[in-house]
Formats: structure tokens, sequence, C-alpha cells
């Protein structure tokens, strides 16, 4: 476990409390508080449509704002100016949004509110890059695997009947931002992790970027998987069983993110004692495509469940080690900033190309078909580690 006397876990564990944070700064808006604004505005009838076009343009926004300043913290070499700079913009206009009045209104807001948000982000990203060496990175991917459960605990937490209304409720989401992002601004360690003094020759430099590659199309590839998942989950057990609830397809998420985050956090650990960085990735993304195989075969709701647990939860891991484990594959140390704002498109990514493919699938095929693309998916995503030295 992480020793606090250590300045480098010191700095791990309050930066994995910094990056729950920033979890926290989205999770509940988009995924409660905006659309219950979306449909005060405009109606349920035309709202979906807005929440629609919104998520499109945000997902834009996020994406060109995480490269922009990834790398301008990166040519500055000034992470924690960023990061600060992007907490109090981000933290502004979730007050901003809270009370926007107009749908136009609330789309300016939010597009700016991304940039605020990729402000603090992207920095932040980098910034683990700069600070974890490559025997701590596991442990780091570990902890950062409790963001998402922090972040779908305050979304409940802020909607506690009678705690907050309207616009007080995002207030309430801005202060435990901050909360959980300031004190690795006033704490964290101020030593960097050397770049490399010799120049990379031509070959070298092919080898990195091929590496990268092979690792952001491994993610692409699992994230594909875990949004369609994501967002489709409850109509496919609800074809397997028509009395299944959306309160039963909430308790399983919640379960897997309970399970999920303890144990990426002791194969991180593992993986950092053994040398072994990328064997974990592998492993994951493997019994992933075992899991969406036995979701294309489930017989039964019970059967589904359970698969759907196996996926999830290796997928869960996957995800959380492999953002660690990137911090040691990026090809240039200087650039870490603008790599990462690349590297997050494959988050994004999939969102937008996950609906045209499940329309494109179910209605002819059902949805074993399309389970049975995704478990290729993961399994290619496992083809494509599987060269991957420990060292790189």
């Amino acid at each position: 476990m992480p020793d606090p006397r250590s300045p480098i876990d010191r700095f791990i564990l309050l930066y994995a409390l910094a990056w729950a944070g920033g979890t926290i700064g989205y999770v509940p808006l988009l995924s409660i508080l905006l659309p219950v604004q979306v449909a005060g505005l405009a109606g349920r009838t035309t709202g979906v449509d807005w929440l629609a076009y919104i998520a499109l343009v945000g997902a834009i926004a996020a994406s060109l704002g995480g490269i922009l300043f990834g790398y301008l913290s990166d040519i500055t070499r000034n992470r924690r100016g960023w990061i600060v700079a992007g907490l109090v913009l981000s933290c502004a206009l979730l007050v901003l949004i809270g009370r926007a009045s107009s749908l136009p209104g609330l789309v300016g807001a939010i597009v700016a509110w991304q940039l605020g948000l990729n402000m603090m982000l992207g920095p932040l990203a980098a910034w683990a890059g700069d600070v974890v060496p490559d025997n701590r990175k596991g442990m780091l991917g570990g902890l950062m695997a409790f963001a998402p459960g922090l972040g779908a605990l305050s979304g409940a937490l802020v909607t506690i009947p009678g705690l907050a209304e309207g616009p007080t409720r995002l207030v309430i989401v801005a202060l435990l931002v901050a909360i959980c992002v300031v004190p690795v601004l006033l704490h964290g360690a101020l030593v960097l992790v050397p770049a490399p003094d010799a120049v990379a020759t031509p070959r070298e430099a092919r080898e990195a970027r091929g590496r990268a590659l092979q690792m952001w199309l491994a993610r692409l590839a699992v994230q594909v998987a875990e949004a369609t998942l994501f967002a489709y989950l409850f109509f496919w057990l609800l074809s397997l069983d028509g009395s299944v609830s959306d309160s039963g397809t909430a308790r399983l998420f919640s379960a897997i993110l309970l399970v999920s985050a303890p144990l990426a956090l002791l194969v991180g650990r593992w993986s950092d004692r053994a040398g072994q960085p990328i064997l974990p990735l592998q492993a994951c993304a493997v019994v992933s495509a075992l899991g969406l195989v036995g979701m294309a075969l489930a017989p039964n709701l019970a059967a589904g469940m359970l698969a759907y647990g196996l996926f999830g939860l290796s997928s869960a891991v996957f995800l959380a080690l492999h953002s660690a484990q990137t911090l040691r594959i990026l090809p240039r140390p200087d650039r870490r900033g603008r790599d990462l704002g690349l590297f997050n498109l494959a988050n994004t990514v999939p969102s937008l190309v996950m609906p045209g493919l499940t329309m494109a699938i179910v209605p002819v095929a059902g949805y074993p078909a399309l389970f049975g693309l995704l478990a290729v998916l993961a399994m290619v995503a496992a083809l494509l580690l599987r060269n991957m030295r420990p060292s790189a």
C-alpha cells in the first residue's frame, strides 16, 4: 500500500484524490443534472434531441481542449498554473450552467465549461507522467480506479431530497471539485522525473511511436465495447427479461464499480512488484472478450448478468491501469500533455461511433451479433499488446 511518508507515494495519493475531483466535475452534471435541466427548458419531447446535440458539441470541445491545454502546459513547462486556471474557470462555469435560462445559452456554457475542465484535466494527466516513476504506475492506475465510483457517489449526494435544488446542486459540485484538487496543488511533489538525455535514433523514434499507437488502438477497442454496454445495457437486459427495472440495472453498475476499484489497486500493485506492466492489460482484454462471448450466448437474465459482471470488472480494471501505463510509452516526455490529449480521443471517439454501430447491427442481427463483434475488438486489444516489452 502507499506510504504517506514517501514524497512520491504522498503525491500519488493526493493526485488520485485530484483525479477523482476531476471526475466529480463532470459525472453528476452529464449523467443527472444536465438532463434534468434540459428537460425543464425544452420539455421531454425535444429535450432528447437537445441533449444529444449538447453531448456532441461538448465531446468535440473536450477533445480539442485536452490537446490544446496539454500542449500549452508542455511548452510553458507549468502544469500547476494551467491546472489552477482550469479549476477556477470550470468551477465558475458550473455555477453559470446552473443559472442558464435558455437552451442556446446552456449550449454555450457547456462548451466553455468543457474547455475550462480540460484546461485542468489535460495538464493534470501529464503531471503524473512528470512525477510518478514507472515502478509506481501500477499503484497510480489502481488508485485512479476509485474516481468513477466517487463521481457516481457525488451525483447521489447532490440529489438527496431536501439537500439542494436547481443551481445550488452545481455549487456543491464545484465545492467538491475544489476540495479534491487543491491539496495536490498545495502539497504535490515538486521534483520531476528527468527526461532521457540521449536523443532517440530514427529507428527508436519509430518504435516509440509504434508502441504508442498500439496502446491507443488497444484502448479504443476496449473503450468502444465499454461505451456500448454503458449506453445499451438496460435495453439488452430488458430483452432477456421484461421485468428488469432501471433500479436493478443501476445496482448492477454500482456493484461493479465497488468491486473493480480495489481489484484494480491489487492488480496494479502486483504489476509494479512483478515488473509486468502490460501483462494485466492483456489478461483483462482476454477476460473482457470472454465476458462478451458469455453475454452473446446467455440464455437467461442470471447468466447475462454474470457474463456482464465478468466483462464489466475486467474492462474497468483494463481502462484504469491503461491510463497509468500509457505514461511510460509516450514517445516524447517534453510533449506529454499534447500526446495525452491525443490519447484521450480514444475516450471520446467511441461516443460518436457507438450509436451508429449499435443501430446498424442490433435491428438486423440482434444483440448476440453486436456482442460477438465487441468480443473480437477486445481480443484485438489483447493481440495489439502481446509484443509490448515490459520496459516500454
